[in-house]
C-alpha cells in the first residue's frame, strides 16, 4: 500500500503593495488542518481530489496544513517560516511516503525568501530524498523558477483564466504522480523564456486556441503536460514574466522543443494579447450607450485577487459625478463601513465615507448618505466548484446607485456576490466589478456587453510602465523584440 502526503500554502504577493500579509490574512481567508474536511475553496480543492483519488486505490492518506491568504504584500517571514515548520514536521513524521503532493500559488514572496514555492520544494526534497515522487499544483500567475523545477518532479499549472479547472489540474496531477511512483513515466521537465509580460484571457481568442492546442498535444508523441506560466506582473521578481513548461516521458530533448515550440507560439500572436483597455470615461461612455443590459465593467486595477486594496473610488466618483442611476458596484472593502450600516440596521438612512482608506492607490474617500437595504453576515460566493468567502456585507443605496461593500477583502468571482443580497442585476444598466478576469466565468452570461476597464490602482494593466527594481527590462510590450 502506497502512502502520499497533502498539504497546501498559498498567497499571491503584490509587492507593490501596502498589506502585510500576516497570520490574520491566512485566518480569516482559509487555514485548517483538516481541509479535505471542509468546503472546498480554489487552492483546497485539489486536496479533496488527492484524498478521493488515493482513498479510491486503498492509499494511506496524511494531511498537513492548508493555508491561504487573499493576495496582498509580502508574507511576514516568522509567518512563513512557521507554516514550512509544521509542513515539514508532519512529513517528517509521515515517512517514509511514495508520493508528496502540494497545492501552492507560485508567486508567493516573504520577507526574507523571494522563492517560497521553490524554498518548500527544496525542504521537502531533501526532507525526502529522491525515490519520493513530489508534486506542484500552481495558479499560471507564478514566477517559474529552477529552484522549483529542480525540486519538484512534476509542476502542473491551472490552464484557464478565470480559473476554473483547479479540480482538473489535480486530477491531471494525481494521474502522473502515480504513474510515476509505478515506474510507468519517468517525467523531465523543461522550461522557455517567452520574454513576455501580460494577462491573457483564455476564454477569448487568441487564447483559447492556444490552451486547447496544449491539450491536444498532451499524452501523444512523449509529452505528458504543457502548462503555460503566465507571471504575475505586479510582483517583483528577478523571474516575473512568462514562461513555458513542458514534461516529456524520459526526454529532456522532447521536452526543451516542445517548451521553445509553445512558447514561439505565444509569441507569434502577442500581438492579439494587448491590453488595450477603455478609460473609465470611455467606457462609462460606451455602457450608458448600449441598447442592452446590463453591461459589466470590470475595475481591473482595483481586484483584491491581485493584492489591490479594493477601496478603490475612481469609477465611483465619476459616477457620482455623472448622475448615473440603476448602477451597483462592488465589491468594496471597508470593515468601518460595514460594522456602522449593520448597527444601523436595515431601513437607516445615514451618511458613510466610503473607501480611498489605504493610500494614494485607492483614491479620496467618498462622502455620501446612503440607504441600508440589506445587512448580512458570513457570505460566500461560488468560484468555479468551489465556494470563497466574502464575510459580512451590506448592500447600500444612494438615489440609484447601489453599493455592495464587506469586511473581508476578496474579489467580486460571481453575480452571487449581489444576488444573494437582493439585488436585481436584471434591473442594473450597468454593473461594476472589482476583478480583473475570474469573474467572467459567473458574469459573462448575463451580460449584454463585458468591458475591462484601464482603471488606476495597485495593478493598472500598463506592463511596459510597472516600476520593477529586480527585473530587467527586457520584454514586450516595453520592448518591440526582446530577443534581438
Amino acid at each position: 500500500m502506497k502512502k502520499i502526503f497533502i498539504a497546501g500554502l498559498a498567497t499571491e504577493t503584490n509587492t507593490f503593495s501596502p498589506i502585510p500579509t500576516g497570520l490574520a490574512s491566512f485566518e480569516e481567508t482559509f487555514l485548517s488542518r483538516e481541509a479535505t474536511r471542509e468546503t472546498p475553496n480554489l487552492f483546497s480543492a485539489p486536496l479533496h481530489v488527492w484524498r478521493r483519488r488515493a482513498e479510491e486505490r486503498g492509499w494511506q492518506v496524511v494531511e498537513s496544513l492548508a493555508a491561504f491568504a487573499q493576495p496582498a504584500g509580502p508574507t511576514i517571514g516568522s509567518v512563513y517560516e512557521a507554516f514550512r515548520a509544521e509542513i515539514l514536521a508532519d512529513l517528517g513524521k509521515a515517512m517514509p511516503v511514495d508520493i508528496a503532493l502540494l497545492s501552492m500559488h507560485g508567486a508567493m514572496i516573504a520577507q526574507g525568501c523571494d522563492d517560497c514555492e521553490g524554498d518548500l520544494m527544496a525542504h521537502i526534497r531533501e526532507l525526502v530524498g529522491t525515490e519520493t515522487v513530489i508534486g506542484l499544483e500552481i495558479d499560471p500567475h507564478n514566477h517559474l523558477t529552477p529552484l522549483m523545477l529542480d525540486s519538484a518532479d512534476l509542476i502542473v499549472c491551472y490552464k484557464e483564466y478565470p480559473h476554473t479547472d483547479s479540480p482538473d489540474r489535480a486530477e491531471e496531477l494525481f494521474t502522473l504522480a502515480a504513474d510515476t511512483a509505478d515506474g510507468k513515466i519517468r517525467p523531465v521537465m523543461r522550461d522557455y523564456d517567452c520574454r513576455m509580460m501580460g494577462s491573457y484571457q483564455t476564454p477569448k481568442e487568441p487564447m483559447r486556441g492556444f490552451v486547447d492546442a496544449m491539450i491536444a498535444r498532451e499524452g501523444s508523441g512523449g509529452i505528458l503536460s504543457l502548462s503555460l506560466a503566465h507571471g504575475f506582473p505586479w510582483g517583483d521578481h528577478p523571474l516575473v514574466g512568462t514562461r513555458m513548461l513542458a514534461i516529456a516521458d524520459g526526454d529532456a530533448d522532447l521536452a526543451a522543443a516542445t517548451a521553445r515550440e509553445f512558447g514561439e507560439k505565444l509569441w507569434s500572436i502577442r500581438e492579439g494579447l494587448r491590453s488595450d483597455f477603455p478609460s473609465i470615461d470611455a467606457a462609462l461612455d460606451r455602457a450608458s450607450a448600449s441598447n442592452g443590459s446590463p453591461v459589466v465593467l470590470a475595475d481591473y486595477a482595483d481586484n483584491a485577487g491581485g493584492g489591490a486594496p479594493s477601496d478603490a473610488t475612481f469609477v465611483l466618483q465619476e459616477v457620482l459625478r455623472r448622475g448615473l442611476k440603476d448602477i451597483v458596484l462592488g465589491i468594496f472593502w471597508d470593515p468601518g463601513v460595514v460594522r456602522m450600516c449593520q448597527e444601523a440596521g436595515e431601513g437607516a438612512v445615514m451618511p458613510i465615507r466610503l473607501g480611498g482608506k489605504v493610500g494614494p492607490m485607492s483614491g479620496d474617500p467618498v462622502d455620501i448618505t446612503v440607504t441600508v437595504r440589506k445587512a448580512a453576515r458570513n457570505l460566500s460566493q461560488p468560484m468555479g466548484e468551489t465556494l470563497m468567502p466574502m464575510g459580512n456585507m451590506v448592500w447600500l443605496e444612494a438615489d440609484g446607485v447601489h453599493l455592495v461593500v464587506n469586511d473581508l477583502r476578496t474579489q467580486t468571482f460571481h453575480p452571487e456576490a449581489f444576488t444573494q443580497l437582493g439585488i436585481d442585476l436584471e434591473a442594473m444598466r450597468i454593473v461594476v466589478v472589482k476583478s480583473s478576469q475570474h469573474f467572467y466565468a459567473g458574469f459573462a452570461p448575463i451580460a449584454a456587453e463585458v468591458i475591462h476597464m484601464a482603471t488606476p490602482g495597485a495593478i493598472a494593466p500598463d506592463f511596459a510602465a510597472i516600476p520593477f527594481t529586480r527585473r530587467k527590462g527586457d520584454y514586450w510590450p516595453k520592448v518591440e523584440n526582446p530577443f534581438a
